[in-house]
């Protein structure tokens, strides 16, 4: 018995997805194991897919429109799919993010989502031991997140990074280097202030962890803070406040733009080529 038999495609959009995947597979009259080899996955992972336990990626859903004659269907939905390679407590965020007019992001152990590579996110989640099709999942939901920064008039970008970051190569030095490099690249845009603060500086007020900021145009701000099994979303003015206070002593404490991109640099020179 397939997984998706008793499948509720109204009880929400990844379902919507999987259901309409199944119906129309049926409907050309194509088995799960033809599809899959079309797709060059396993006839086991499609199951998967058909049920809602695994995500599809971007590839199958432009297959499955060819095939299909669906036009851009199934390419339309998988942007609003991918969200559920998050958690179900992040995903609030995540289209909050989309709509924000400024972006503060602080963080001490990685680069910020919104400006990671594919090969670093991939090496960053590899280190967390988990299943290969579970990292492919939240690898492409982390490259569709950034489309943001794409869009005509992009949100303000404001990232202090502690200077931990820039010595642990994830991936190894060739993987750090070019991660290096798309973060000079990304200080580039007018809409984006990349911020380090060095070793030197001793303590700083972001001892308690990452945290990213957002400024809506209409609303309150919001607040997300990172956790080990579950981060938090705050929404409460007061917490919002204290979290924006805090990103300003940590502006105050960081190097300058300018010097922040040279230390950068000096990082980028310590990586064997």
């Amino acid at each position: 018995m397939a997984y998706a038999d008793d499948l509720d495609p109204s009880s929400s959009i990844l379902a919507f997805y999987a259901s309409d995947l199944r119906r129309h597979r049926e409907r050309v009259n194509l088995s799960q194991r033809a599809l899959a080899a079309k797709a060059h996955i396993t006839p086991s992972l499609l199951n998967k897919i058909e049920a809602t336990k695994r995500l599809p990626s971007r590839e199958l859903s432009v297959l499955a429109d060819e095939l299909f004659g669906t036009g851009d269907h199934f390419q339309r939905l998988w942007p609003l799919v991918i969200k559920y390679a998050y958690p179900a407590w992040f995903r609030p965020f995540i289209d909050l993010e989309e709509a924000a007019a400024a972006i503060r992001s602080f963080q001490v152990q990685v680069v910020p989502g919104l400006l990671q590579t594919e090969e670093y996110a991939r090496a960053v989640l590899d280190a967390r031991r988990l299943d290969r099709d579970v990292v492919d999942e939240k690898v492409a939901a982390r490259l569709e997140r950034q489309r943001i920064l794409n869009r005509a008039k992009p949100p303000e970008l404001w990232v202090v990074m502690d200077e931990h970051v820039l010595c642990r190569p994830f991936g190894g030095p060739r993987v750090m280097r070019a991660q290096l490099e798309r973060v000079i690249q990304a200080a580039e845009s007018p809409r984006t202030v990349i911020q380090v603060i060095p070793f030197s500086g001793g303590g700083h007020p972001g001892v308690g962890g990452p945290f990213s900021a957002l400024t809506l145009d209409e609303g309150p701000g919001v607040v997300s803070v990172d956790g080990f099994l579950q981060g938090q979303l705050l929404a409460d003015p007061e917490h919002v406040k204290a979290a924006l206070r805090a990103y300003d002593l940590l502006q105050a404490v960081a190097l300058s733009p300018s010097a922040s991109i040279d230390l950068i640099a000096a990082a980028m020179k310590g990586m064997d080529t």
